[in-house]
């Protein structure tokens, strides 16, 4: 399969799903948006994965390279690719369908809890993933549900942790994917400050079976939403 993604900040690549990837003879390219490379021809690859970033989908007049993003993501999702978002990348997708983005009540970075919901349990990309388990967070905004979606998963912090749209988008808020090299990295570029849902860096760089559990679980879901 053709997989192209989309990278929003140097320090924020494909975490564990570059090498699982790699492993299955996918042929992946990427766009560094904020390097300024052109983005691909929507007849350039079957899925599309929009990562993370530190910057907010409206910051149009920082990143101006959004609305060109947005409107390959809608194309890609009306040409019937697989679309898959994480983060930043689902938030952009739920923009193009419709969902409004705005700042959560509070911002979500660390490990928390997050439950399946009743549309989650039975999601055929969620099979293999417990009803409640711990994923990695780093997020200050939310998404409404786009007209049409399903609610996937939830937690204390936010309501929207994870929504499917049709047969073939899905966008997660959490980080599966996240390794703990990438976390040391995004602490040397930003140190949130202490809040009820944010937890110190020690605290996160500590929990090495949670980024392991998280790898398993990321795996999972890649494994059935790129069989498609």
């Amino acid at each position: 399969m053709r997989v192209h993604w989309l990278q929003h900040a140097e320090f924020e690549d494909l975490g564990c799903i570059g090498p699982w990837l790699a492993e299955r003879d996918h042929a992946v390219r990427g766009t560094r948006l904020y390097a300024g490379e052109p983005l691909p021809a929507l007849e350039d690859f079957d899925a599309l994965i929009a990562m993370g970033g530190p910057m907010n989908i409206y910051e149009y007049s920082r990143h101006p390279w959004l609305r060109a993003e947005k409107n390959l993501i809608r194309a890609a999702i009306d040409g019937g690719r697989l679309v898959l978002g994480i983060c930043l990348g689902a938030q952009l997708i739920a923009d193009v369908l419709g969902g409004r983005v705005t700042r959560n009540a509070e911002p979500e970075i660390g490990w928390f809890e997050v439950e399946l919901t009743a549309a989650g349990g039975g999601c055929r990309w969620f099979i293999d993933l417990p009803e409640r388990f711990t994923a990695f967070h780093w997020h200050s905004d939310t998404y409404a549900l786009p007209p049409g979606a399903e609610n996937l998963a939830r937690s204390r912090a936010c309501a929207q942790q994870a929504f499917a749209w049709g047969e073939r988008v899905l966008g997660l808020q959490f980080h599966l994917e996240v390794t703990r090299a990438n976390a040391e990295e995004w602490f040397r570029h930003e140190r949130p400050e202490p809040a009820r849902y944010v937890q110190t860096p020690e605290e996160i760089l500590a929990q090495t079976q949670a980024f392991d559990d998280n790898h398993r679980w990321m795996r999972a879901i890649l494994a059935r939403f790129l069989a498609d």
